[in-house]
């Protein structure tokens, strides 16, 4: 699995009819397939966001959706950025996940987290529990999944899941890759070191460099040589040819969460959401990663373009001009 850049659809909601819905995204994702694009991901939400949205806004659930651009698209991969553990039973995923490589032709990618949505939790009736629970049910979840996806019967009894001698037939490959999405130093990047292919990490760009030495502390402490685990960063991209207009749909959204960049010395911007936007032309955009990621040893970068990615010909912009930074 190579994941150098990727395309994240952080909402479904830019259509005037329910009917148009689906159909918008298709065409999305067929855009970035074209634009080189190496992976789709959907959110494994239920509800909307609350920094992106009200609850109510619409969301598609993540794996149904996925099955169905996996028969529109030839070559992209696709996942969930990420799955939230606690909606499914660890086996149940397992296959889920493997009946889209399957319908895919060998372009899933697992991924999945801890979940923290607890509005979700508590409207679906899902157990939320406490921040420790949840990473020792992902954990549990972790060690049935993995063997289920290598052509291994897994037999598991642990506090949260037991199984017993649970087959996952038919697979494509015994190699389906394994994405942990978060910032977690101890938790997350923890179980990145000792089961992932990929870490896709979430956090303020200006906190890479400290993010990376946890990684390759957890990668030491796990006996792991850090090269073999790809990462990647979540970037919130808004991009226009006017770079103008980007900046000023950045200054308009954050001014909705009550930030007014104007007014923050540097140390204060780099507290807040801005310090996750890159914002600007294509190739003002494209500086910026390289600067505020890649050199900082980053091996690739996710992109999530809410403002405008649903606008024809945006994606492969940005395709095209961040396609040659991450080969």
């Amino acid at each position: 699995m190579s994941i150098r850049l990727g395309y994240q659809m952080p909402n479904f909601g830019n259509t005037s009819s329910v009917r148009e819905l689906f159909p918008a995204v298709i065409a999305q994702v067929r855009e970035a397939e074209a634009a080189g694009f190496d992976a789709a991901f959907v959110m494994d939400h239920f509800y909307q966001l609350p920094l992106i949205g009200a609850p109510e806004e619409p969301m598609l659930e993540a794996y149904s959706a996925l099955s169905g651009l996996a028969t529109a698209t030839e070559r992209i991969q696709l996942s969930a950025l990420v799955t939230g553990n606690t909606y499914r039973n660890p086996a149940l995923l397992a296959k889920t996940v493997t009946t889209l490589d399957v319908v895919s032709g060998g372009r899933a990618v697992l991924g999945i987290g801890a979940g923290w949505f607890e509005l979700e939790h508590r409207q679906y009736g899902f157990e939320f529990g406490t921040f420790t629970e949840r990473f020792e049910r992902l954990d549990e979840a972790l060690q049935i999944i993995t063997p289920m996806l290598r052509g291994q019967r897994s037999t598991f009894d642990g506090q949260w899941y037991r199984t017993e001698n649970a087959m996952n037939e038919p697979r494509v490959r015994d190699d389906l890759p394994i994405l942990l999405g978060g910032g977690g130093e101890k938790k997350t990047f923890g179980m990145a070191a000792r089961f992932a292919d990929h870490l896709n990490i979430i956090c303020n760009a200006s906190e890479l460099p400290r993010k990376l030495d946890a990684l390759h502390q957890r990668c030491d402490e796990a006996g792991r040589d850090p090269a073999t685990l790809d990462t990647s960063f979540l970037a919130l991209v808004i991009v226009d040819e006017d770079g103008d207009r980007a900046r000023k749909m950045q200054s308009d959204s954050l001014s909705r969460l009550g930030i007014d960049l104007s007014s923050l010395s540097e140390a204060e911007r780099r507290a807040t959401v801005a310090d996750r936007q890159f914002v600007g032309t294509p190739e003002e955009v494209a500086e910026q990663v390289q600067t505020r990621v890649l050199d900082k040893g980053i091996d690739g970068i996710i992109v999530n373009m809410i403002a405008n990615g649903h606008e024809p010909g945006v994606i492969d912009r940005v395709g095209q001009a961040l396609r040659p930074m991450v080969n």
